[in-house]
């Protein structure tokens, strides 16, 4: 990158990402995949040479980023080198939090949206911390990729089907790293449902269950700054479900999606949009711009996606009724099943009850089948916290695979999949709830993939 200037760097980046945006659309129109486009390869299982230190740069440290930042200064074998927002505010708290741990100061960037441009064009840096509102995710992940550099973006990681396809593009041309960062994938009792599936606990599975279900209308008053400044507009724009990838990622890793199985096609349904209007004309004065927004998305959204092994996954979405917050986290299979929220099991053969009455004493089962990760590094993550421990234990997991030269827990084709519900359902809910197929984001690679191992 130091030989470049930057015009030069816009430009072929810009090139590079018509190329890909060219293929992907063609990829989507074929739908079921095909061939890699010519001068890329697979990432199926994608290991970089080992990294001694993970140099790091974030793009967004609002109210997602900063945490980034704060566990990131916690994590042995890691250098900050730059970090970029336009709002000075919590550019310079993000700074701060780094020198107030006596680490050295990064450089900073922020002069306007495109500052973020400055920071991929450095050549000291691995991996880009991306935790942007929703439109940027894609594009800053593909260009992040494009500099030479590990694109590790916030979920949900693309907003279209054309996204999606782009970003695989862009990692199969350029064999860098795009993982989506879904951190409940690294919660204590996702890890330990893993662990016990991956034992055979619950025989051959069925079905699983997932949610986002997480009253949030209050973020409607946060008018200037903070998440509800851009993210309540989704819901005048789309009938979709809008964020699916909390609840639906481990189910995803349950099932072995794109490591043996895959998601086919989708069916979704919304229930009348009817929370948001109410409540800011409860809570706004009549001319507010709040009353004057169309709200459209569904209050309730359920989508329900078949795989091609014929399993079903249901995936809610609801961040507008009164009621109490679940991701679901229901796993069945023909010995019995794991739910969530609260945590419980019922299992045929193996269990300390009947089938017909669930197992609530969670004590038990950890000791028995908590996940070799948690117990390795669990009281380290609940120590420096993040949703219980996930967020810092994600941030770990990440920083010691490329360390080590190991293949990530989640690469581009999940970030795609798992992203692809969004658009799709939004296709499905105007079509009646008529199946809407998912494309083969690993073109047939799925067939042949390793599933997620239980990790230590």
């Amino acid at each position: 990158m130091s030989s470049i200037d930057r015009r030069n760097f816009l430009k072929a980046g810009l090139a590079a990402a018509a190329a890909a945006t060219a293929a992907g659309c063609a990829a989507t129109n074929k739908m079921k995949g095909g061939s890699p486009v010519a001068g890329q390869k697979s990432v199926m299982g994608l290991v970089v040479p080992p990294l001694e230190t993970v140099r790091v740069g974030f793009i967004g440290v609002g109210e997602r980023g900063v945490g980034a930042v704060q566990h990131f200064c916690n994590i042995d074998g890691v250098e900050i080198k730059a970090i970029c927002d336009i709002d000075q505010q919590v550019l310079d708290r993000a700074v701060n939090i780094v020198v107030g741990k006596e680490l050295p100061r990064p450089a900073a960037y922020g002069k306007n949206e495109y500052a973020y441009r400055d920071l991929l064009e450095r050549n000291d840096i691995d991996i880009v911390i991306i935790s942007t509102p929703w439109r940027w995710h894609t594009p800053m992940a593909v260009e992040t990729m494009l500099s030479g550099k590990h694109a590790m973006v916030e979920v949900p990681a693309a907003l279209t089907i054309d996204e999606a396809w782009l970003l695989v593009d862009t990692a199969e041309q350029t064999q860098r790293n795009c993982m989506m960062l879904e951190n409940v994938c690294y919660g204590r009792d996702e890890l330990m449902a893993l662990n016990m599936v991956r034992m055979g606990l619950f025989g051959d599975l069925l079905h699983g269950e997932a949610a986002y279900i997480h009253e949030l209308r209050w973020q409607m008053k946060e008018m200037d700054r903070k998440t509800g400044s851009w993210r309540t507009k989704w819901h005048a724009l789309r009938d979709a479900n809008l964020y699916p990838t909390h609840g639906l990622g481990p189910i995803a890793q349950y099932m072995n999606i794109n490591r043996g199985d895959r998601f086919d096609y989708l069916n979704s349904m919304s229930s009348p949009a009817l929370g948001r209007a109410a409540y800011a004309e409860r809570e706004f004065p009549a001319d507010h711009q709040r009353n004057k927004l169309n709200y459209v998305a569904g209050d309730i959204n359920t989508s329900l996606i078949k795989t091609a092994k014929g399993r079903t996954i249901m995936v809610q979405h609801d961040t507008t009724t009164p009621r109490p917050y679940t991701r679901l986290n229901h796993i069945q299979g023909t010995n019995g099943a794991f739910a969530g929220f609260p945590n419980r099991i019922a299992l045929e053969e193996g269990g300390r009850k009947s089938y017909h009455e669930w197992d609530y004493d969670m004590d038990y089962w950890y000791k028995k089948y908590d996940h070799p990760l948690w117990r390795r590094m669990g009281k380290e993550a609940e120590l420096n916290g993040g949703h219980g421990g996930m967020d810092f234990l994600m941030f770990w997991r990440m920083v010691y695979c490329l360390r080590n030269g190991q293949p990530l827990d989640q690469d581009v084709y999940d970030a795609a999949a798992w992203s692809a519900v969004t658009p799709l359902s939004e296709l499905s809910v105007k079509d009646r709830g008529n199946s809407k197929d998912f494309p083969d984001f690993t073109r047939g690679a799925w067939q042949t993939g390793t599933p997620l191992g239980v990790v230590s």
